[in-house]
């Protein structure tokens, strides 16, 4: 489709105020210099830097007047002290929202192993964000089964206020996720997760920024990648989401399905998606 062109009804809903996901790296500060003012930034849990990285770069984003949502990833937590320490400084910078996933560690630093128990610990301190986020599967899960996912999705529901999605290249199967999760009950809203605009080769450096290892284990949480490897593949070394915004937009327009915008993981590649995102919403 033509940048140029018309846009299908929901692309801009999509695209007018999503969320960035960055990675707590030395090149932080300068993603986050090319990103809109007041922008909402997803601030991931390193596991080379812990959660303090995490906190600290949130606690920098506050304070410049963007919108930070960190990672509290539970198996970097390593107890209850610890927790209520993280809470209380995000809670300090103004932050509101914050994102509790299991987190990508093979085994957990401490006392905790899942995010439904982070979650419930968090309760118990006493914790009240505005908005916290849990992770939800729209092509399923490498480690885990689709009963394991749907379970732990149950538990985790009524401590949360939305639903972000691991990254999924396919519109008709974050369809088709929504519609079973809303079958079962489940009634959040969902953030749908979308690669922003990948350059192959930038992705291998992040990759080996990352580690080898750690890239892998974040990469197979969706069977997915096998498409996004293709499609990036068959774009000569340079993907941009436009099928796949195109493709939720008639989703996002119909309220049934809860799609309350994208969460962009950019891999710290933000100038070429935010030069993409500029031109498909004015182009």
């Amino acid at each position: 489709m033509s940048l140029t062109g018309s846009k299908p009804a929901g692309v801009s809903s999509l695209l007018s105020e999503p969320r960035f996901e960055l990675m707590p790296f030395d090149s932080f500060d300068g993603q986050m210099e090319q990103l809109p003012d007041g922008a909402q930034i997803a601030v991931t849990a390193s596991p080379q830097l812990g959660l303090d990285a995490t906190v600290e770069w949130s606690e920098k984003a506050a304070a410049r007047g963007y919108d930070p949502i960190p990672h509290v990833a539970a198996r970097y937590v390593r107890d209850d002290d610890h927790l209520d320490g993280i809470a209380r400084r995000l809670a300090e910078a103004g932050v509101t929202d914050i994102f509790v996933p299991g987190g990508d560690r093979e085994e957990p630093v401490g006392e905790f192993e899942s995010a439904y128990e982070l979650l419930v610990a968090l309760d118990d301190l006493g914790h009240a964000f505005e908005e916290v986020g849990i992770t939800g599967y729209p092509e399923g899960h490498d480690f885990l089964d689709d009963r394991t996912l749907a379970e732990a999705m149950e538990r985790k529901a009524p401590y949360a206020t939305y639903v972000t999605t691991q990254l999924c290249y396919d519109p008709e199967a974050v369809a088709r996720w929504i519609e079973t999760i809303r079958d079962r009950g489940i009634d959040l809203p969902v953030e749908v997760g979308i690669p922003g605009v990948m350059k192959y080769q930038r992705l291998l450096n992040i990759s080996q920024k990352v580690g080898v290892g750690d890239s892998v284990r974040f990469l197979r949480k969706t069977s997915g990648i096998l498409g996004f490897v293709r499609q990036l593949v068959g774009s000569r070394g340079k993907y941009t989401p436009d099928a796949l915004v195109d493709g939720l937009a008639p989703y996002a327009a119909d309220p049934d399905y809860g799609i309350r915008g994208l969460h962009i993981y950019t891999f710290n590649q933000v100038g070429d998606t935010e030069t993409w995102r500029r031109e498909r919403l004015h182009g």
